[in-house]
């Protein structure tokens, strides 16, 4: 095989750390009327990146990736999660507390408690799509030479949610 040839093909780089994880508490939204009780879930973070190697053997140093993914679920650790964009949720701050109106009941938190995430729902599906969109957002992670990204977050064994994008 040529040298040039090698140089062309694209390689898969897989980003799995212990400590990529999140330990969080969310309840799932199914109707204006329906949703899960409050409980939690030790999230797990993996990424899966396909870049071309360069001529010096590297894809590129992808500790970026890890450091952002970390910065992000350290960030998500111990909270309870709240999607802002959720259609059946009515999320404000008064007297010292978040309260969340859904249907008839309004449950009060403490803000040191929640972070509120621009998202539909707090599942695994929409917290996927959020990991690669606050990646989207570091500079340090756009001047990446990346093809492909695809972020897995899963609440449980067997139970995970991927979002990919591809870029040009």
């Amino acid at each position: 095989m040529e040298s040039s040839d090698q140089y062309r093909r694209k390689f898969e780089i897989e980003v799995v750390r212990e400590s990529l994880h999140f330990s969080a508490a969310h309840f799932t939204i199914f109707s204006s009327v329906s949703r899960e009780n409050l409980h939690g879930h030790n999230f797990r973070v993996q990424a899966v990146i396909e870049a071309k190697v360069g001529e010096d053997g590297l894809v590129f140093d992808y500790s970026i990736i890890k450091d952002v993914l970390q910065n992000h679920c350290d960030a998500l650790d111990e909270k309870l999660l709240l999607p802002e964009n959720s259609p059946y949720l009515e999320i404000t701050k008064s007297g010292g507390y978040v309260q969340v109106k859904f249907d008839h009941e309004v449950l009060p938190f403490l803000p040191r408690d929640v972070k509120i995430l621009p998202v539909r729902n707090i599942t695994v599906e929409e917290l996927s799509e959020w990991f690669i969109s606050q990646l989207q957002e570091d500079s340090a992670y756009k001047s990446l030479p990346i093809d492909r990204l695809s972020i897995r977050v899963a609440s449980g064994s067997g139970q995970w949610g991927v979002s990919t994008i591809e870029h040009s």
